[in-house]
């Protein structure tokens, strides 16, 4: 009895284990199929219109095909590239390469360069080196030489402002680049660049307003490399390139000679920026070469018809040659200086400050009583101005530059006195 009683309950304990797998694992209704995968179905429905799917392997790899074969796709279809966006062309490589950058040029390197010095002048001294250093690396043969000189020439009569750092580029170059062919060092090949240009002249400054702007950068550019391109003489000491000095001579004779507002502009230019250099160098050989420039600008005041502004520009020229090209008058010899024959007498003498705080220097009259009154409170206390709180090794001593002016104060004062 015990036994039945228990079989009871157990197998309706299973019965009900066994409904609950059912329910779980074996639902009434068929699974909703994936939505990565459509429906495709042989055209029956069931009862209640809805497609049923077929669950054979070959039907399913049949349908496939089907679809595939209906398909409007195509995989050698154009790219598509919205309009708003440009389309992209992978880089074509002359020497067939597969690496992802080309490689750079010698062009590619200097216009690095001079886009660095033309945005940060400033930094000439602290990269020149570098730059110079890894040019020296590149030029190996006389035809890279070339490339470089034309290169550097062209950036600096074409980047407007660039011409003086192009001339300061120039002058470190000619003496630095290691390479010196027979036909010509970068020096050389620079100068004859030059003259290349310098015989199209006549054609140039009578060309269309494009051609005359070119030949006037290549005029300044011209002006700057005179001032700053040096030149190694016998003696040792560097001078400038005499060449040169000639060639600007002609080249504001050519400009002059086609008085336009373009052509006086460019000479006005020029003169403001080598005028007082090229008058120097010309008296110093004995000649007037800057009096018969000037004698035209003169006549062409008189008798051109330029502009309003032009006009201005070259009177102010004039004034400016007339003035000694507003350099101030060279001081006095040191010994023979006095506070009434040179205006800087006193600029670099010290300044003191009185009990009060005041300050005086030696162009005070009262510098005198002054400057004895700082003597006698040293004397009454000398810990007061010892350096540091220690003591002074020349109690007596004053220092020399101050010694110095004081007596030459002294001077005066009793010179004055005389008169």
């Amino acid at each position: 009895m015990y036994n039945n009683n228990n079989s009871t309950p157990s197998s309706s304990s299973s019965s009900e284990a066994g409904d609950i797998r059912s329910s779980l694992f074996n639902p009434g209704e068929p699974l909703r199929q994936p939505r990565t995968t459509p429906p495709v179905s042989d055209g029956s429905s069931d009862s209640r219109g809805s497609p049923v799917l077929l669950n054979s392997g070959h039907n399913s790899v049949s349908a496939a095909d089907a679809l595939v074969k209906n398909s409007k796709l195509s995989a050698a279809a154009p790219e598509f590239v919205p309009g708003c966006y440009a389309s992209f062309q992978d880089d074509v490589y002359l020497d067939e390469s597969e690496g992802y950058y080309a490689e750079a040029s010698l062009a590619d390197l200097v216009q690095d360069f001079v886009s660095h010095l033309n945005s940060s002048p400033g930094s000439f001294e602290s990269e020149i080196e570098y730059i110079t250093d890894t040019l020296n690396s590149w030029v190996n043969t006389e035809e890279i030489l070339k490339e470089l000189v034309e290169l550097i020439y062209v950036q600096s009569t074409s980047i407007p402002n660039f011409a003086y750092t192009g001339a300061r580029l120039c002058n470190h170059l000619s003496h630095h680049i290691r390479l010196a062919p027979s036909t010509g060092n970068f020096r050389q090949l620079l100068l004859q660049r030059c003259q290349k240009e310098f015989e199209q002249r006549e054609q140039a400054v009578r060309g269309d307003p494009e051609t005359q702007k070119k030949f006037h950068s290549y005029v300044l550019f011209l002006g700057e490399l005179y001032l700053n391109l040096e030149v190694k003489s016998g003696k040792g000491t560097p001078g400038r390139a005499n060449v040169l000095l000639g060639a600007l001579k002609e080249l504001l004779n050519t400009l002059f000679s086609h008085p336009d507002d373009p052509n006086l502009m460019c000479a006005v230019k020029l003169l403001k920026l080598s005028g007082s250099i090229l008058d120097d160098t010309w008296k110093e050989k004995g000649q007037s070469d800057m009096d018969e420039i000037i004698k035209k600008i003169e006549d062409i005041l008189l008798d051109a018809k330029c502009g309003r502004d032009v006009r201005q520009m070259l009177l102010k020229l004039v004034e400016l040659r007339s003035s000694n090209w507003g350099r101030v008058h060279t001081a006095a010899v040191s010994s023979d200086a006095t506070p009434y024959n040179d205006p800087n007498y006193f600029m670099n003498e010290p300044t003191f400050y009185t009990a009060d705080g005041t300050p005086f220097t030696a162009a005070d009259p009262e510098y005198s009583d002054k400057y004895q009154e700082i003597l006698d409170r040293e004397d009454y206390f000398p810990d007061a101005y010892e350096e540091n709180g220690n003591e002074s090794d020349d109690e007596d001593e004053m220092d020399p530059e101050i010694e110095e002016a004081f007596e030459r104060f002294c001077m005066e004062s009793d010179a004055r006195r005389k008169k």
